[in-house]
């Protein structure tokens, strides 16, 4: 097959949504398919690595030093170039922006199906650049417009695909689980090295991967560390990532006095050392209520690192309280419970890491499996009913008339 897997966040960046697409491309081009990953222009590195070919476009820096790019496909005479050549059989969209529009117009101008998955919860987003009710909702409105006029919607997990019904989508869902391979001897990070690296102790290590954002509930994890200090505990913390809060979370370390039991290494890109940092945690913390299907949940339990996420969670559906990983409620007082009762068992710490790493991550090939049978029969059962395509056009157009003009000339 020729896919083409479109992304608004890719490499160089390490993110959750950017895993996924990586992983689609590695695996699926490993089983002689023609596979394209389509994305805002950045420091990809030497690409002659790659089993898949990458077709970037013109991109812009966003506000507030954030490590993503912002996409400017239709400004872009080479990219438009270059998909005027490519013959893809599907297109597969991973955002239900800028990315997801120029997949859509693929589809659309060479009568291809496309899939689009649902990742993250926008209304959220939404509201956290917005604080208004109103414009959130709006915003899901328009989400749920674009998702209307894709061939197919899937979602990374059933709590995942409930949170998109609870937007108000009425369509059908196909749920389709991010997978976590084991890394190979040579890929695996040392914990030694990390641990001399970041200047850490022999005390347990408590370790949060993701962006440095509130809305990921880290206040939480630090309220819950300040708890433990004042208790006596003994261990560290180890925030990894970077985003809009950073300086407002180094902070509030400062002012909970536990900035010397705490490390803000910030983004790491090696996916070697994130493995080693994985590795020398003893627990994952990972109480969000945002996120979906957490790619660096899977990550840190095939390192044996087993996580804390928070009840009620879309992340706590793939965790069975006190076996593979805990729950806790949502306060910091709870969190700091569960904490210290992990660690005041080491033997149960243990085999609960190995339970984690037994359990929690799911090998891609077998996800690609289910993809590559998805794909074909969407395929097959291409519907191009001329009707069909007109109301795909007119939405194209209503977004932005100019665009589809110069997508249009490009046939």
């Amino acid at each position: 097959m020729r896919i083409g897997e479109f992304t608004d966040s890719f490499l160089p960046i390490v993110d959750g949504v950017g895993r996924v697409v990586l992983a689609y491309c590695e695996h699926l081009g490993k089983r002689d398919n023609e596979v394209y990953a389509i994305a805002p222009m950045a420091d990809t590195g030497y690409r002659g690595r790659y089993n898949f070919e990458l077709i970037d476009f013109l991109s812009a820096e966003l506000p507030g030093g954030l490590q993503w790019r912002e996409g400017i496909p239709s400004a872009d005479p080479h990219y438009l170039a270059m998909m005027k050549n490519v013959e893809l059989d599907i297109v597969h969209s991973h955002s239900p922006f800028i990315s997801g529009y120029s997949a859509m117009r693929y589809s659309l101008r060479h009568k291809v199906p496309m899939v689009s998955t649902f990742h993250s919860k926008y209304y959220d987003d939404f509201y956290k650049v917005t604080q208004s009710k109103t414009v959130s909702e709006l915003g899901v409105k328009a989400i749920l417009e674009y998702y209307d006029h894709c061939d197919e919607v899937w979602a990374v997990s059933s709590s995942t695909a409930d949170v998109l019904r609870d937007y108000g989508y009425k369509g059908s869902i196909f749920v389709v689980e991010n997978g976590s391979d084991t890394l190979p001897k040579e890929s695996q990070g040392d914990p030694d090295e990390i641990k001399q690296l970041f200047g850490l102790s022999d005390d347990p290590v408590l370790l949060f991967v993701g962006q440095m954002n509130w809305k990921k509930n880290i206040l939480l994890i630090l309220e819950a560390a300040a708890e433990l200090k004042r208790n006596g505990e003994k261990f560290q913390l180890v925030l990894v990532g970077q985003g809009p809060n950073s300086n407002e979370i180094q902070d509030k370390v400062n002012d909970l006095g536990i900035d010397d039991i705490t490390k803000l290494p910030g983004h790491i890109t090696s996916v070697k050392e994130l493995d080693g940092v994985y590795r020398a945690a003893d627990i994952f913390v990972f109480p969000s209520l945002y996120d979906n299907a957490p790619m660096v949940v899977r990550e840190a339990a095939r390192a044996f690192t087993p996580p804390i996420l928070a009840k009620g969670s879309s992340s706590a559906e793939i965790v069975e309280d006190g076996v593979n990983g805990r729950l806790c409620e949502n306060n910091a007082d709870d969190l700091a419970r569960v904490i210290h009762e992990m660690l005041s068992d080491t033997d149960v710490l243990k085999a609960m890491g190995e339970k984690a790493s037994e359990t929690i991550p799911v090998p891609w090939d077998g996800i690609i499996d289910r993809v590559e049978e998805r794909y074909r029969y969407l395929i097959d059962h291409h519907d191009t009913v001329p009707s069909r395509l007109e109301e795909i056009r007119n939405y194209l157009k209503k977004l932005n008339p100019v665009d589809i003009l110069l997508s249009d000339d490009q046939k």
